[in-house]
């Protein structure tokens, strides 16, 4: 990844991300980390923390701590911010990677499938981000919050359960700006588009393909891309941003067709204009 930012911007300071072992977070890793950071990343799959934590002290020389972590149960979250305390005294930038999903129209989704959905995305990011405020930012008066969410502008039509969650951590973001201003942190979020990951891969690639050709830049976004962004907004130079969500999709928020519709739809308008009904009316 080439460097964007200044050598030693994040010196003496500790970034937390969730997600960390793949992907958005293990690139945001290695970016605030070759910039001095020290690293903790979670997940719930030990393999991919420990290869990342190996190869980010080996190649680059980043002291990493990592564990595994359901962000979805409370008392754990808990337990993993507090490790993250004891080992390295502080938590300077959170950002809230771990998310999940499945691609489902919804009359097909279970009351299961949507509730895991939510609590994957809205209520672990809540979780870990009110853990990571009473442990280490509200005590400190200082702290930068990141929460990666989704591209949901015009709805999530074939994700609804997802579209719903991260709407949700939309809304929870401006209203924490606004609550944890007076204890010095920032909050704000990046709605990322249709990102090529090791998580995206698992979709039907004709699903992939189908959205590429609906964004203007004709192609799905990069990791690396992503994390550029995460690391300005969870560094010094945007401490006058706060309650803002950044779109980051190539414009597809813009253009495209995001849900296929029949041409023959079911029309259930009774009092159309110029109709009998409304003429005998």
């Amino acid at each position: 990844m080439n460097q964007l930012f200044a050598n030693a911007l994040f010196e003496d300071e500790v970034v937390l991300i969730t997600g960390g072992g793949t992907g958005i977070g293990a690139c945001v890793a290695e970016e605030v980390g070759k910039l001095g950071a020290k690293v903790a990343i979670c997940g719930r799959r030990p393999e991919p923390l420990a290869e990342r934590a190996a190869q980010l002290n080996a190649d680059f020389g980043i002291e990493v701590h990592h564990a595994t972590c359901d962000i979805r149960d409370a008392d754990a979250v808990d337990a993993f911010v507090a490790g993250v305390v004891e080992r390295f005294g502080q938590i300077d930038a959170l950002v809230n990677n771990a998310g999940g999903q499945f691609p489902s129209p919804a009359l097909s989704i279970s009351p299961r499938g949507f509730e895991a959905v939510v609590k994957n995305n809205l209520l672990g990011t809540f979780h870990m981000t009110q853990s990571v405020a009473k442990q280490a930012m509200v005590p400190a008066q200082r702290g930068r919050i990141l929460n990666v969410t989704a591209q949901v502008v015009r709805g999530f039509p074939g994700m609804s359960h997802t579209g719903a969650a991260r709407a949700g951590v939309e809304n929870l973001t401006k209203s924490l700006a606004i609550e944890w201003s007076q204890h010095g942190l920032r909050v704000n979020a990046i709605a990322p588009g249709v990102i090529e990951t090791s998580g995206t891969r698992q979709y039907p690639p004709e699903l992939l393909e189908k959205a590429a050709k609906a964004n203007p830049l004709r192609r799905l976004g990069a990791p690396e891309e992503i994390a550029h962004l995460i690391t300005y907004l969870i560094s010094r130079y945007a401490d006058f941003i706060t309650g803002q969500t950044f779109v980051m999709d190539g414009g597809a928020c813009l253009w495209g067709d995001q849900w296929p519709i029949p041409e023959k739809v079911p029309k259930h308008a009774p009092y159309l204009l110029g109709s009998e009904k409304d003429e005998e009316r």
